[in-house]
Formats: structure tokens, sequence, C-alpha cells
């Protein structure tokens, strides 16, 4: 289902399933409403995003549910006051900005909001990718009151966001900037010791990052979970599990050595996996 220069559309109550690629996308428009969506494909199908936003201005996509082979909710370039609220996710890859700055492409995303999710069985929860060698920005994003079940990565901003079939990607020293970004009330379980993870850029570090009232734990107890922060420079208030005292002392260490992916990639190794492509 494409929404394609489009104003004032409202979308109610489908089903949509077994998608070739996206299931819904919200392209070109303006004053969109998306709610009371049912969208299914298997765990394992490449590209197959529950609801794309691309392009768009004031998108409102409340009450779904949503579970296929990658994110279930994707806002790319051109998209701004985009509000997300009682959402159902996974499985997947989670609830994403980007990917953005792709080629050295200029991108720009601001003014987006999530309020109230279950993310479960996903690979992320809640993230914000960006190629390296991009331009342009990230900025008032807002992500708050959200339960996370079994998910890799629950917090993510990658600003070195590579996907399967272009690895290795070249380092570079041009980066998208990430500002202005808050997270309140998430909480529930990951199945990685970096519960959140800030991968920010040395040539244009993430700023104004916020977290406050944050609760994560292993999944079935298994260890600790924690913070890690390259260049990403904020703070935290309230209760915050685990600490984030390295937001205020992150400092630029360059690349990952390790891609969040990778083990993903290991574990899954096999020579007729269809390789994801992400947009």
């Amino acid at each position: 289902m494409t929404i394609d220069s489009c104003r004032g559309v409202r979308v109610r109550g489908h089903r949509v399933q077994n998608a070739q690629q996206m299931h819904v996308t919200v392209s070109r428009s303006r004053g969109v409403r998306v709610a009371g969506l049912r969208i299914d494909a298997p765990e394992d199908s490449p590209n197959t995003d529950g609801i794309h936003v691309a392009e768009s201005t004031a998108v409102t996509i409340q009450s779904c549910r949503i579970g296929t082979g990658d994110d279930c909710i994707s806002i790319v370039n051109g998209s701004f006051g985009v509000k997300m609220r009682d959402i159902d996710c996974g499985p997947g890859h989670g609830i994403s900005i980007g990917s953005l700055g792709k080629g050295g492409a200029f991108a720009a995303v601001a003014d987006v909001a999530l309020d109230s999710a279950r993310i479960s069985r996903s690979q992320n929860g809640v993230r914000i990718k960006t190629w390296q060698g991009g331009a342009g920005y990230v900025r008032g994003v807002r992500f708050a009151n959200v339960a996370v079940d079994g998910v890799d990565h629950p917090i993510i901003i990658d600003q070195f966001y590579c996907d399967a079939a272009t690895r290795p990607c070249a380092n570079q020293t041009s980066a998208m900037a990430v500002s202005d970004v808050s997270y309140r009330n998430i909480s529930g379980t990951s199945r990685r010791a970096e519960a959140i993870r800030f991968a920010c850029s040395d040539a244009v570090p993430c700023t104004g990052i916020v977290l406050s009232d944050i609760n994560l734990r292993r999944a079935d107890d298994d260890g600790e979970v924690q913070t890690v922060c390259n260049c990403a420079v904020g703070f935290d208030y309230g209760r915050v599990r685990p600490a984030a005292d390295c937001l205020r002392s992150s400092t630029c260490g360059g690349a990952p050595d390790k891609h969040p992916d990778d083990e993903d990639d290991e574990q899954g190794k096999d020579e007729s996996v269809v390789l994801h492509t992400e947009l």
C-alpha cells in the first residue's frame, strides 16, 4: 500500500500481509493518519518494513501491530513532525530513524516522537542509524514509555551503519549531526550486554542526548547490562539502569571494532540466506 503525494489521508483498520518489500509507504505527503493496522510477514523476510515514511510532514501512526523481517517503522529523509503512539512491534528490527546519508547524501529528519510502544523479539528497540560520509541532521527526537522484551539492543544510535551487502564499509570523516534526542521511561530486557549503545562520529559527535527513568536488565538474568558511548554527549537523571556516566565523559575513539549486527551475521551465516539491503 502506497500513499504518495497526498494530503489529509486517513487509513484505518486494514491488515497487510506478506508484502514483497515494504508493506505501507507514506511518501511526499502531508497530514496522513494511519491507525489500527495489522502488518505481518515472516521474521526472516528481508526488507519488509512495516510502515515506511519518507519526505512527509505531519504523519501520525497509532495503535498498530507490526511484525516483519525488517523495521516495524522506518522514518527516512525529508520527514518532519512524525508522531507514533501505541505501537506493538515484533518480531523485526525495531522502530528506526534511518538509514540516512548513504553514498554521501544529504538527509534531514526532525521532530519525531514515539509515546507508548511494546517491542519484543527484535534486533533493536528504538534506533537511529546513519551512514558515514553523509551530511545533514537528525534532531528533536523523543522516545517515551517503551517496554522491551528480549531485544538485542534496546537503545541504539549507530552513526557507523553499514548493511550486510556493503560490509566492510570504509571509515570516512564526515557524518550527519544527531542532536536533541531524549529517552524516557524505557524498561525491559536485553539479550545482549550492550543494552544502550551510542556509537557516534568522531567528526560530528552526538549532542544533547538525555536519558531518564531507564530500567533495562539482561534477559533471563544472564549477567549485567551496560551503556557504551563513543563521542556521545549528554546526561542522565532519575533512575537510569544501566548507568550512563559515559555521556558526561565520552571520548572519541573512532569507528567501533565490532559492529552491533556482526554477531547476528555470524550466528545466521548461511549461503542460502538472502542479505538485508536496507534503504
